[in-house]
């Protein structure tokens, strides 16, 4: 869409915002909310509270992407009809919990699949007034990439929420522990520790050279094995996904994650890992050396927890609305023989996840992500939005799957008294067969597998990440004996 030429200047779409928003690369987020009661919103009600809360959130949702008199994509603020964003699904009456299951799978997976339209802004809302086996209805908020990441839409939806135990109290999420590295003023102690400084730096330095060499290599001639979760074909991202979920107790993980001496991510990224590599074993166990790699997407907001939306869209800011990613590649480490021939090896599984763990830690100590951030916006001013766009694709095209996580409420929340008993959320329009996604809510981990429908089956994809988990945690209980 052009701008007018009488058109005042208008704010510029982000850097970011550009990548996921562009001829190589669409990105976009469905959310999906479950609900205790059936919906029974009425249609003004509901056109009232968006209008109300979601609206007046932030200009993104009531603007459009235009391209400017100087050839760069800009937000212009349009009227909005709100009965054009709100779609209610229409299903067969008088069946059954599973047979509707079935329907709002398809109905998922079919509007992954369907680009927004570029005339209206770039956000819908899907009623499913049907119930399932998890839910008595399920409301979708599909939302474009370019009105922000996962940590700004987290906020938008949580101010249209309440809690639903008290609404005039606001809704808390977990807050972020910044590590402190213990120190001694001992004299002996002094050497030890000026040793273990420059060691420290030392890893950080060789560990960012090779992860930044890694990204470079990931765009240019190094692309992961085919396999079972990696087709390479270059269309992925026009196909649509299909979905499953699996719910796991944040207080087990933390247990898991004492027994073991390692960190929440750590367990639950572990039991991924080695459900993907399950799964692959089970379809090919010639896949079993494959390389394979995770794209994770992480934010680079340096922040102990959420912000207020008030807060996000102030001028100065250290959480400011929109996009503020980068990547990294985590290798997953392969299987033992014996992990791949048995799903109850709990020894070889403990083995897998500290070699994960390893991995990880490894990345701790990187500055690669800060830096590539920095140096894609490097690329993007000497070669262009569309060109940067390109670099972001043949980062993700070249990996086996994408990662990312956000955190959720601790509180159950509610919307027009409709109380949300579960959220989960897919990503669509990324050039990857697979995907895992988590988020945390109400003292839960919903790890959600999103898959190019008909190539990848997500039912035993999550079945191998359950098998995985239960044979992570019969490894702490053992090492805890």
């Amino acid at each position: 869409m052009m701008e007018p030429q009488n058109e005042p200047q208008l704010p510029p779409v982000s850097p970011n915002g550009l990548y996921f928003n562009s001829s190589a690369v669409s990105l976009v987020i469905l959310a999906v909310l479950e609900t205790e009661q059936p919906i029974k919103i009425p249609p003004h009600q509901l056109v009232s509270l968006l209008d109300t809360h979601l609206l007046s959130l932030h200009p993104r949702f009531s603007s459009v992407i235009v391209t400017g008199r100087d050839g760069e994509k800009r937000w212009k603020r349009v009227g909005v009809n709100l009965k054009d964003h709100i779609k209610t699904a229409v299903f067969p009456q008088g069946k059954s919990p599973e047979y509707y299951e079935g329907c709002f799978n398809d109905y998922l997976s079919e509007i992954s699949a369907e680009q927004l339209p570029v005339t209206r802004p770039l956000w819908e809302i899907h009623l499913v007034k049907y119930p399932t086996p998890n839910a008595a209805g399920n409301v979708i908020f599909k939302i474009h990439h370019a009105i922000g990441d996962g940590y700004s839409l987290m906020a938008a939806l949580l101010s249209c929420f309440k809690r639903s135990d008290d609404p005039s109290l606001p809704l808390t999420l977990p807050s972020h522990r910044i590590r402190k590295l213990s120190s001694s003023s001992d004299d002996g102690n002094v050497g030890a520790g000026k040793r273990a400084a420059v060691s420290r730096v030392l890893a950080a330095v060789l560990s960012t050279a090779s992860d930044l060499w890694l990204n470079f290599s990931k765009t240019r001639f190094l692309e992961d094995d085919l396999s079972p979760i990696r087709s390479g074909d270059p269309t992925i991202g026009l196909r649509p996904i299909s979905a499953a979920t699996v719910t796991f107790s944040l207080d087990e993980i933390k247990q898991i994650k004492s027994q073991l001496g390692m960190t929440v991510n750590d367990v639950i990224t572990g039991a991924v890992f080695l459900g993907t590599r399950l799964y692959m074993h089970g379809v090919d166990p010639g896949s079993d050396g494959a390389d394979t790699t995770a794209l994770v997407l992480l934010n680079t907001r340096m922040l102990r927890s959420y912000n207020s939306i008030e807060e996000m869209v102030k001028q100065e800011t250290n959480s400011p609305w929109g996009n503020h990613f980068s990547f990294l590649h985590v290798t997953i480490p392969k299987l033992t023989t014996s992990t791949a021939a048995t799903s109850n090896d709990s020894d070889d599984a403990l083995e897998f996840v500290r070699a994960a763990s390893a991995i990880i830690q490894k990345k701790r100590h990187s500055l690669a992500v800060p830096l590539t951030a920095k140096l894609l916006h490097l690329y993007r001013k000497l070669k262009g939005s569309e060109a940067a766009a390109g670099y972001v694709y043949r980062v993700m095209k070249s990996t086996s799957m994408l990662i990312t996580n956000m955190i959720g409420p601790v509180e159950k929340m509610s919307m027009a008294d409709h109380h949300i008993k579960g959220i989960y959320f897919l990503v669509s329009g990324n050039p990857q067969n697979v995907q895992t996604t988590i988020v945390s809510y109400m003292g839960e981990l919903r790890v959600s597998v999103a898959a190019e429908k008909g190539f990848i089956d997500p039912n035993t994809f999550k079945s191998c990440v359950e098998t995985a988990f239960r044979l992570i945690r019969k490894s702490a209980c053992t090492a805890s004996h």
